[in-house]
């Protein structure tokens, strides 16, 4: 094997170790803990038979414990080193992926912060009214992506206007009013209480709950709500109302500065 594919070999091992570090020191750890048990119980027989060569039956009376101890333990140091290792695999796998979580949470607001700071841009520059034309052409170009034909259409309590909720991608029986009222009660939600998540908003509008829906919310820092609709048309012909929201829901929406 030539030296450059020695060293690709080395180099694709060491990044595959790193990126797989949590996992692999997750496997470690569990398959050391079974280790751990599998060797306190081979232990055990020896560590009877050192008690019994020592004590006998101790006339009847139970052997103190910390001469168990004293007699005994050399026997367990081989499961004891094992157990705290699997524990330090364990804790460091955890350390890693907390690490690994706090570096995506500050890409995710950097990013955040960058398409808003764009959006106000592209207001400046083209106006409001052709911000929102592009805003539509992108809804428009989501929903192509994402045709009804394909959903399932979710029926709600209220209304029969084919909607699209932009964020989850879910389309949804309802009307003007009640998603009015919605944004009203998110809105109330803000003042009252400084917060709301995005699936605060999909309690008022009859939708079930997702799963990113409680980490993504808005803060009143933020100011009120709008949710912005646009009637387009759905792959099968069927008018439909695309909901946006004027400001993005982001992460740690109930965190205050």
């Amino acid at each position: 094997m030539s030296k450059v594919s020695v060293k690709d070999l080395s180099q694709t091992i060491k990044s595959t170790l790193s990126k797989r570090s949590p996992e692999i020191l997750t496997g470690i750890g569990i398959a050391g803990m079974i280790t751990t048990t599998i060797l306190a119980v081979k232990a055990t027989p020896k560590a009877m038979r050192l008690l019994e060569e020592q004590y006998g039956d101790n006339n009847g009376h139970p052997i103190p414990k910390k001469e168990v101890v004293r007699t005994c333990w050399k026997c367990y140091i081989p499961s004891a080193v094992t157990g705290a290792a699997s524990i330090s695999c364990l804790i460091g796998a955890s350390k890693v992926n907390l690490k690994r979580n706090a570096a995506l949470a500050t890409a995710y607001k950097l990013s955040e912060k960058m398409i808003s700071e764009y959006k106000d841009a592209v207001v400046d520059v083209v106006g409001e009214k052709k911000e929102k034309l592009v805003r539509e052409k992108v809804a428009e170009n989501r929903m192509s992506s994402d045709p009804v034909t394909s959903k399932e259409v979710i029926v709600t309590s209220s209304g029969n206007t084919l909607c699209y909720d932009y964020y989850s991608g879910r389309y949804f029986r309802s009307d003007f009013d009640k998603i009015k009222k919605a944004e009203n009660e998110i809105n109330r939600l803000l003042v009252h209480e400084m917060y709301a998540s995005l699936n605060d908003l999909y309690d008022e509008l009859g939708l079930e709950h997702t799963r990113v829906g409680d980490e993504l919310g808005w803060n009143l820092d933020n100011g009120l709500i709008e949710l912005v609709t646009s009637s387009k048309l759905a792959s099968d012909g069927t008018p439909c109302l695309v909901i946006d929201y004027n400001i993005s829901p982001c992460r740690e929406y109930y965190s205050f500065v």
